[in-house]
């Protein structure tokens, strides 16, 4: 019903910058918070970033200053652009929704498939 379709990973040098986008598609009512997770290899999924229905957002400690989350309701996308880029922000970053469906008046959670981000020192 819902479709998640992230692009925008790529391999960066350290200090560079990516910008990623998630877009959704389905029989969507509407999106309440929109976010971004990344796990790196042997580590736990984490919140990267998130943006609210009303524009609200919130960082990583980690990324806080150099990451910037944004989201486009008419086009049911969301974005983070990622600048000054560090190794340590090599992983696989998901985007995850929180919407409602057109046909189920619930709120409905749903990930994307992921893109990798490596970044080379």
């Amino acid at each position: 019903q819902v479709q998640l379709v992230e692009s925008g990973g790529a391999l960066a040098q350290a200090g560079g910058s990516l910008r990623l986008s998630c877009v959704a598609s389905g029989s969507i009512f509407s999106i309440n918070t929109m976010a971004w997770y990344r796990q790196a290899p042997g580590k736990q999924r984490e919140l990267v970033a998130l943006v609210t229905s009303g524009g609200s957002t919130n960082y990583a400690d980690s990324v806080k200053g150099r990451f910037t989350i944004s989201r486009d309701n008419a086009k049911n996308t969301v974005y983070l652009q990622m600048n000054s880029l560090k190794p340590e922000d090599t992983a696989v970053y998901y985007c995850n929704v929180d919407l409602i469906l057109l046909n189920i008046p619930r709120r409905s959670n749903y990930w994307g498939q992921g893109t990798q981000v490596t970044v080379s020192s």
